[in-house]
């Protein structure tokens, strides 16, 4: 019956998927679980009986852990993930969370430990990316409002009536969520042209309006699918207003390409042709302050405004790598 029972309760510690150690009062292992064989890639003969600092060329000779066993579980009857990271030979760098508990006696007088180890390196990673996701998210969603903010402040009111000024606003907020809209509509990277046909689709009509020619493959990531959108919906809104889109002869052409110099540079030229002659605006208004703040923080590069008579011309440059 002893023997059988042995067997049964060594089944059940073998059963749990978490490594188990049992340790006497001396911290000398007195049972392990086959899933701590597993894990930390020792051997029984040299598990049992041994002193837990001695096991696996002391891997378990951690501070954390001495303070966990002789200063912690004495002064209480359990731990519960209490957390280690340290390097162990033959599977790396590992954060476990140990949980300490007396075993139970009746007489409620016993000093031996049940200690469970649980693997959280992958948890504690998913932790750290989630974090930096939000942060990340946070960081946009203020950027995001500022902007709305600077779109409500500078969308000129005088010499408008409240209609006005609304439609002025609304489109410009409009164009911000095509933009958006425009950048979290796939996941990961889009290729550029895919990017320019969708966002400029909308001003194309035959052999007028927008014509984006073909070039090499960019892959763009979200964040600079937003940024481009951004920047594309506030050259077509200049173009309709003022440029050439604004007459039914005028077209745009956006072209571009990889040019290589000390590194490889995105080179991207927006067009303007057939419409009224370009001329410098008095002051430099939102729509421009957007667009080189966009260009040079978003994709670290430079932006040409040239307000030539035959129709406006940008040239926007941006390292590959920023693109990318």
């Amino acid at each position: 019956m002893l023997r059988n029972g042995h067997v049964e309760a060594q089944g059940i510690i073998d059963t749990v998927p978490a490594p188990l150690l049992v340790l006497d009062q001396n911290l000398c292992v007195r049972s392990a679980s086959r899933s701590f064989f597993t894990t930390f890639r020792v051997d029984r003969d040299e598990t049992i009986g041994q002193h837990i600092y001695d096991l696996g060329e002391r891997q378990w000779d951690i501070p954390e852990l001495r303070r966990l066993l002789e200063e912690v579980i004495p002064k209480s009857t359990a731990v519960l993930d209490y957390e280690v990271e340290h390097d162990f030979p033959g599977i790396g760098r590992r954060t476990m969370l140990v949980s300490a508990h007396r075993l139970f006696h009746p007489d409620n007088n016993s000093r031996t430990l049940l200690l469970s180890i649980v693997d959280a390196t992958e948890r504690r990673q998913h932790e750290a990316e989630k974090d930096v996701l939000l942060g990340e998210l946070r960081h946009r969603m203020k950027n995001l409002l500022g902007l709305v903010q600077a779109i409500a402040r500078q969308t000129t009111a005088a010499g408008r009536s409240g209609e006005e000024y609304r439609d002025a606003f609304l489109g410009r907020f409009d164009a911000l969520v095509q933009a958006h809209e425009a950048a979290y509509s796939h996941e990961g990277e889009a290729d550029l042209q895919e990017v320019l046909e969708r966002t400029l689709q909308p001003y194309s009509a035959g052999s007028t309006g927008v014509l984006v020619e073909s070039g090499p493959a960019v892959p763009l990531a979200s964040k600079q699918i937003m940024t481009l959108s951004l920047i594309l919906h506030e050259l077509a809104t200049n173009a309709i207003k003022y440029g050439a889109l604004s007459i039914p002869e005028g077209q745009v052409r956006v072209r571009w390409e990889v040019a290589e110099a000390s590194a490889p540079h995105l080179r991207l030229v927006w067009q303007e042709s057939g419409g009224p002659a370009a001329a410098p605006p008095a002051s430099s208004g939102f729509g421009t302050q957007l667009i080189e703040f966009a260009v040079s923080r978003e994709l670290g590069g430079r932006v040409e405004l040239n307000y030539a008579p035959a129709g406006l011309a940008v040239e926007i440059v941006a390292p590959l790598g920023s693109v990318s």
